[in-house]
């Protein structure tokens, strides 16, 4: 299957290796050009553009930062919108806005090009191993024909429901993953206040109820007060942005992410922003006079 691939950030390199591993014709392409080097070393090949990757494409994959960037690619002067063949499916695997997603699934199906919103779960350790999970929405049978692809870059692949509606599910994943950073940072910290050995107390609270992909694989962090990148916390707080901004379309409360939102804008304003957003132990840590 021909496969175009635009981003290649973080998590991008990773899902479109896996993709090319598994035997398919992959052409990418990203803003930075020097970053397609990677991918094009497997036997990738490099366009100029988003529309010459699209072009003759069967599916068209889409991983960038935000809202904006998105609409560049897909509907932009060199877009998408401008390359990609009649029954081609875009999907775009990053977070943004559910209201702008279907915004341009609307302009794209004028062209006869259909639209697939697949945000994913998991870091960059998912999009390396192919074990992300990825929340789709949008028509069932362009479901059915990307799931293939889709099963290549996810070990979970849900259909979620119409267009829009992976990302909403997104911001569910990220308004609970929130609270649970903020709530393992608050718990660390406190043992670290306490005087505990910190490495059996996580190996212990890991063994009962309040196990967590947090806890396991970014719990140590906050602990040694160090962040390698993951998730970069600007990103996170963007993901935030568009979890509040529906959660006011929709009149629901969410306290919580509003006050994680808070902590990452004093993080972002110290210049922790491109920290892994475990980070937030940053902030209780220096609260609670650790630091």
């Amino acid at each position: 299957m021909k496969i175009a691939f635009i981003g290649l950030g973080t998590m991008g390199v990773g899902m479109s290796l896996n993709i090319l591993k598994a035997g398919h014709e992959v052409s990418v392409h990203n803003r930075t050009r020097e970053k397609e080097k990677a991918v094009a070393k497997e036997g990738a090949r490099r366009a100029v553009s988003p529309r010459e990757a699209a072009e003759g494409a069967e599916i068209m994959v889409t991983m960038v930062s935000d809202t904006p960037d998105v609409e560049e690619v897909v509907l932009g002067t060199d877009g998408i919108i401008h390359g990609a063949p009649r029954g081609a499916i875009v999907i775009d695997m990053s977070t943004i806005s559910p209201a702008a997603t279907r915004k341009m699934a609307q302009a794209l199906g004028q062209k006869g090009i259909k639209m697939l919103d697949a945000p994913v779960s998991g870091g960059p350790e998912g999009a390396n191993n192919g074990t992300l999970a990825i929340m789709v929405g949008g028509d069932s049978d362009d479901f059915a024909k990307a799931l293939p692809i889709l099963e290549i870059m996810g070990k979970t692949v849900t259909h979620v429901g119409p267009i829009g509606a992976g990302q909403i599910t997104k911001a569910i994943n990220q308004i609970i993953i929130s609270g649970t950073y903020l709530s393992v940072a608050e718990g660390l910290t406190l043992g670290m206040k306490a005087g505990l050995d910190m490495e059996k107390v996580i190996a212990a609270i890991n063994g009962g109820a309040a196990s967590s992909w947090v806890l396991h694989n970014r719990g140590i962090n906050v602990v040694n007060n160090d962040y390698p990148l993951g998730f970069r916390v600007k990103l996170h707080h963007k993901d935030l942005g568009i979890a509040l901004q529906t959660a006011r379309e929709l009149e629901v409360t969410l306290p919580v992410t509003a006050f994680v939102e808070q902590i990452e804008n004093g993080l972002i304003a110290s210049g922790y922003g491109d920290d892994d957003v475990s980070a937030i132990g940053r902030a209780i840590r220096k609260q609670s006079g650790l630091d």
